[in-house]
């Protein structure tokens, strides 16, 4: 999955992009130039009133038992996991974000990473990074919701397109044609699931 990507453009670069007002003060180092889960990014969502950007958390969290016992009940100790990858669409936990446009969001970025399969002399796993060549922002489909700690983000993945599969053969995030932005925040959840399809391999670039 993917828990690396990339921001380098402007805020005005994104403004302009996304036709919004600059969404904070240009003097911050923000959006930072990667981004990571559990740290701050910048998102674009959609209502009435227009578009906007806001500053939001990567990573949807979630309750999952840990390997210690509380001696108290006898049951796991629970932990708190982000969820930043988006893939089973109808599951509870995130057909009440997708099902409502207005939870739906756009994640700015101008390349993500992913692991490749074999290890090099070093013992590591080669990390690879993709881009769309033609677009120097580009947006994956996101959701968001609130949490108790601020606004959450995370974005929907589908099965890869030929130039991702050989390296991550399990899945990709789902970039949005310029297009069908708008859709994205507006339409139905079905038309919305429709519109999550891999991004065309020759429209897209691999660097190591």
């Amino acid at each position: 999955m993917c828990n690396r990507y990339r921001m380098s453009a402007s805020q005005r670069e994104v403004a302009e992009r996304y036709g919004i007002e600059l969404p904070f003060p240009e003097d911050e180092n923000y959006p930072p130039p990667e981004l990571f889960p559990d740290r701050a990014a910048l998102v674009v969502t959609g209502s009435a009133d227009g578009r906007a950007a806001h500053a939001m958390s990567w990573g949807f969290p979630h309750q999952v038992p840990g390997k210690r016992i509380d001696k108290a009940t006898g049951k796991p100790v629970m932990l708190e996991k982000r969820v930043t990858n988006v893939r089973n669409y109808t599951s509870p936990f995130w057909r009440s974000a997708l099902v409502n446009p207005e939870r739906r969001c756009l994640v700015p970025f101008t390349a993500f990473s992913e692991y490749g399969q074999v290890r090099g002399a070093d013992g590591k796993l080669p990390l690879h990074w993709f881009n769309v060549p033609s677009r120097p922002i580009a947006s994956f489909a996101g959701v968001w919701r609130p949490s108790e700690k601020g606004d959450v983000f995370a974005f929907l993945t589908c099965e890869p397109n030929p130039l991702v599969a050989p390296i991550h053969p399990k899945a990709m995030p789902v970039i949005l044609n310029e297009d069908d932005e708008s859709r994205w925040l507006t339409c139905s959840f079905d038309e919305a699931i429709a519109l999550a399809q891999h991004y065309p391999s020759q429209l897209m670039a691999v660097t190591d």
